[in-house]
Order: structure tokens, then C-alpha cells, then sequence
């Protein structure tokens, strides 16, 4: 049984530094990015569209919250291409700026849209689903080992800068 609790740390550990690099990538990603997105959208004709949108029905707004995600399905289909084809940087350059116009992009159209899509059951599920995941994988985030050496480093490193700049 030894082997099977050391293979699943590995798997775990390994699974848990994907859901956290997920979990920054929201976090830190989601709210900047739509922030940056709504300061867009004191023009003119961006505060239009909006307009519009915050008043789209239940499944129209729906629709347009998934627009994203296929539009830039395309995108990274074809970075990956460029990966295969031997140009990993150009191809890894793609996948990140995608993600990070997706990210902005749903992030605006969940602040927009977040009335309307609470109107499906299924989405509330799903969304209290995502809270709660976030929730627990942060908790063994901060209860793992490397977070508290992380921690500990942070911390010993602020109070080293403030004794060298006292």
C-alpha cells in the first residue's frame, strides 16, 4: 500500500499545483482584466453595447456568455499547431494571450450577465460548484507545505527589506 500513497501524493501534488496555477489565473486574471474592461466602457460606444447587453433575456445572454470560449477555440487550436510545427514560443505566445482576452472578455460578461445566467438552475449549481471548488483547493493550498515555506520566505523577506531600509 506504500507505493499507491506515494503515487497518490504525486497525483495529488500534481493536480493541486493545476487547480492553484486555475485558481491564479481567475483570481488574479478575472477581476483585473474585467476592471480594465469596464474602464473601457465609459466610451461612448462601448457603453452602448453594454447597455444592450445588460438587458439581453435569460438564453440570449447565455449564448453571448459562451461567444468567448468558442471564438477562441479556433485561436488555440492553431497555437497548438504552431507548438507541433516547431515554433513553441509563437505557438505558447498565442495560447497566452488568448487566455488572457478570454479571461478579460468572460470576466466583463459575467459582471454584465450574471442576473440572467443566475436564472438557470443548472448554472447556480454550477457556479456554487466553482465556489466551493475554489474554496477547498485554496484551503490545501495554504494548509500544504510549500505554501507555508512560501509564506515563511515572504515574510522573512519583508522584514529583511525593512531592517535594510531602516
Amino acid at each position: 500500500m506504500r507505493l499507491a500513497d506515494g503515487i497518490w501524493r504525486v497525483v495529488r501534488g500534481a493536480l493541486l499545483a493545476i487547480a492553484a496555477l486555475i485558481l491564479f489565473i481567475e483570481e488574479f486574471g478575472w477581476r483585473p482584466l474585467a476592471a480594465w474592461l469596464g474602464r473601457l466602457a465609459r466610451w461612448g460606444p462601448i457603453r452602448y453595447i453594454e447597455e444592450r447587453i445588460v438587458r439581453l433575456p435569460a438564453r440570449p445572454a447565455l449564448a453571448l456568455f459562451l461567444v468567448p470560449a468558442l471564438l477562441l477555440f479556433p485561436l488555440k487550436v492553431a497555437a497548438l499547431g504552431l507548438i507541433q510545427a516547431g515554433h513553441a514560443a509563437a505557438g505558447l505566445a498565442v495560447i497566452v494571450g488568448a487566455k488572457v482576452l478570454g479571461t478579460a472578455l468572460v470576466g466583463r460578461l459575467f459582471i454584465l450577465l450574471e442576473p440572467q445566467l443566475r436564472q438557470f438552475a443548472w448554472f447556480v449549481r454550477v457556479l456554487e460548484w466553482w465556489i466551493e471548488t475554489k474554496d477547498r483547493v485554496r484551503d490545501a493550498l495554504r494548509a500544504s507545505a510549500v505554501w507555508q515555506r512560501v509564506r515563511a520566505a515572504c515574510a522573512n523577506g519583508r522584514r529583511w527589506l525593512r531592517a535594510v531600509l531602516r
